[in-house]
């Protein structure tokens, strides 16, 4: 197919009168059968790489992607322009996933995607073999390379495949974010017939600045003081599911329309928000890295950093969401050099788990074959580490699968010793990148011309709009007034628990602060622990104003405190005082049946979970009957135990079971 000729067809299925020339060259050698590694800048339209040539090919195009978001919206597009797409994921019940499946065998769709997953599920294997593929694309490829910032183990077994495929097959693997360490390996693993195409990532439009801050309240003046000035719409990075909430309610304190985002949310509030986002119903989305992958959104004005990125690939990735309309757009880093290198530093020193922790995994499957749950039980660890471990042996040959209804694993009885020069070199290595962004912060020369140079585009000059080419740096004014709308906000700011389910009568609560924020966690310490008596007057107000705002409306008729594990009658006299403040009686007959573990020493949401199962007994049940209770405790981390106790309140006939807790700690994740 000439390019002409080929232009014909994408003006009438996809309206663009014309190929961009790098567009055409990868498209040209996909149509004769090349292996193609693409490395272009987001918002570029690497997509239509596939796209095009999936409309044109005798077969179907099968799509690899991470991106559940990016899937609907490219799915929802092809279908507008008659092309016949779906996606296969989790989102969707089985019996969808299997239709599609099947139309994919009849060879009535045109493109399918499918995330890396799919290549551990039999069923899928089995299915894929029956139909007539005539283009694999591996999108976000650098998800391939252990030296990638996102490594996903389940792309190898993409490699895999695409290995297995005659050399003349056509191949697409695209990413905006390779570094030349990266670009190697990909290369190295996929094969040397894989070409690379590489083009230019500069983007012209973007105004890069960092604002040296020296405090978390400096933070919140300067968006203060400049959020409400900047174009809307646009994203706030933080760097914990924390902060999304933080911010956000410090947005709407300062009279902005925003909303917090992570990847905790369910599916169905994750996709309400992403299509609020799209139809510009919000002036900013507070998020962590969760939004963004796959958000075709072009005319995003602002990406506002409050946490320094683990590495200038990380922020090359999620600036290049701003700006993709062509217009101008702002992407701003707020920077604490005293207090934010922590967080990443913690992140880089935990992708790797410990070599203890393989070591416990390796002496579980010794001992029997286990599937996932199994091993988890055994060793108390997360179950995201687990997943790490697990596939890490199993590359390396020191543990074997079983497939079967569900995956199994056994130790190999000639395993060979457990390799971990390649964690402590990519740990090394992360370091290094974290050290570069920590340069890119203070450059004095263009900042985009620094970003460009390090993914490997060395050919770029200066941008001329950065701060540091202007020699415009944005001033911090620290006023009376913003100190005092702080202080307001955070008396006023009370954390939600989230905790509502259909299967109890327990309802949503609320902390009065998190544990990290200001000096209430340091009071709940002291006494728990070092011996300070009864928690301090002040947290018992504080948690009363937390109490009257978010109850405002519930008249209640009994009070019961969760009993303690580690922290004596604390719970209970702390119970007793709020009782007495707002003249509701207080029950002492919830209790413990069967000890249990403090939970914070569990590392597994499973473990946790059996921890408090079947644990609790009121002593006189029939008194709770329609009876609407606050439940009180100190500190709310993963959840278990509240809902746990609203589980079986609920079976003894309990109206309304609503959760009063002084504190929320940051790591509490009832979604692990």
């Amino acid at each position: 197919m000439l390019r002409h000729q080929a232009e014909i067809q994408l003006q009438k299925l996809f309206g663009f009168p014309y190929f961009r020339d790098l567009q055409w060259e990868v498209i040209e050698q996909l149509l004769s059968g090349q292996r193609i590694l693409f490395i272009e800048k987001t918002g570029y339209g690497k997509s239509l790489c596939f796209q095009f040539p999936a409309t044109q090919l005798q077969g179907l195009t099968i799509v690899f992607s991470p991106l559940i978001a990016l899937m609907r919206d490219q799915v929802r597009s092809m279908k507008e322009k008659g092309i016949k797409a779906a996606s296969i994921n989790y989102n969707q019940s089985i019996e969808e996933n299997n239709e599609i499946i099947r139309q994919a065998q009849n060879n009535q769709l045109d493109l399918l995607y499918i995330s890396p997953e799919r290549m551990e599920n039999a069923l899928w294997i089995s299915a894929a073999r029956e139909m007539n593929i005539a283009l694999v694309v591996i999108d976000e490829a650098h998800c391939i390379s252990i030296w990638g910032q996102s490594f996903r183990p389940n792309y190898r077994r993409i490699v895999n495949l695409v290995k297995l495929l005659p050399k003349s097959f056509p191949v697409l693997a695209t990413t905006a974010t390779a570094t030349p360490r990266v670009q190697e390996d990909i290369v190295e693993q996929v094969g040397v017939d894989l070409k690379v195409i590489r083009g230019q990532l500069l983007r012209p439009n973007i105004h890069l600045s960092v604002v040296i801050v020296h405090s978390e309240e400096e933070k919140h003046y300067w968006l203060a003081e400049y959020l409400p000035q900047l174009p809307k719409t646009g994203i706030i990075y933080t760097g914990i599911t924390v902060d999304t909430d933080i911010y956000a309610k410090w947005a709407n304190f300062i009279g902005l329309k925003a909303v917090a985002y992570s990847g905790k949310l369910d599916a169905e509030s994750r996709k309400r928000i992403e299509t609020s986002f799209m139809d510009n119903q919000y002036d900013c989305v507070v998020s962590t890295n969760a939004l963004g992958m796959g958000i075709d959104k072009p005319d995003i004005r602002f990406i506002i950093h409050t946490q320094i990125p683990q590495s200038p690939i990380h922020y090359y990735q999620e600036i290049g969401r701003a700006g993709r309309d062509g217009l101008p757009a702002f992407a701003i880093l707020l920077y604490n050099p005293e207090k934010d290198l922590e967080l990443p530093r913690s992140f880089i020193e935990g992708t790797k788990p410990s070599i203890r922790k393989y070591e416990r995994v390796m002496a579980a499957t010794k001992k029997a074959l286990m599937g996932l749950h199994e091993i988890i039980r055994e060793v108390n660890l997360k179950q995201t580490q687990v997943h790490v471990i697990l596939a890490d042996l199993v590359e390396q040959g020191i543990l074997l699968e079983q497939q079967g209804k569900s995956k199994k694993y056994f130790y190999n009885p000639s395993a060979p010793l457990l390799d971990a020069g390649k964690f402590e070199l990519l740990r090394s290595i992360q370091l290094e990148e974290l050290d570069k962004m920590i340069e890119y912060t203070n450059l004095d020369s263009c900042r985009m011309q620094y970003l460009c140079g390090y993914l490997g585009d060395t050919k770029q000059s200066s941008c001329g709009i950065c701060d540091v080419d202007t020699k415009h740096l944005d001033a911090l004014h620290v006023t009376e007034g913003r100190k005092e709308k702080l202080i307001n906000f955070r008396e006023t700011y009370f954390p939600i628990l989230d905790l509502e389910t259909e299967k109890s009568k327990l309802i949503n609560g609320v902390a009065a602060a998190y544990y990290g924020f200001s000096n209430v966690g340091a009071a709940i310490h002291f006494s728990k622990y070092e011996g300070g008596g009864d928690f301090p007057d002040w947290l018992l107000k504080l948690t009363l104003k937390a109490f009257r705002l978010h109850y405002k409306d519930i008249t209640f008729d009994l009070i019961l405190y969760v009993p303690p594990t580690e922290s004596g009658n604390l719970v209970k006299n702390f119970a007793v005082k709020v009782g007495s403040v707002l003249n509701i009686p207080v029950s002492h007959g919830l209790i413990k049946k069967a000890p249990t573990e403090p939970q914070k020493i569990l590392e597994s949401g499973i473990i946790k979970k059996e921890n408090v199962k079947d644990k609790f007994i009121y002593t006189l049940p029939e008194e709770l009957t329609n009876k609407k209770v606050l439940l009180i405790d100190d500190i709310f981390d993963s959840g278990y135990t509240m809902k746990e106790i609203g589980r079986y309140l609920t079976s003894l006939g309990v109206q309304t079971i609503a959760p009063l807790v002084i504190a929320r700690t940051i790591g509490g994740d009832l979604k692990e």
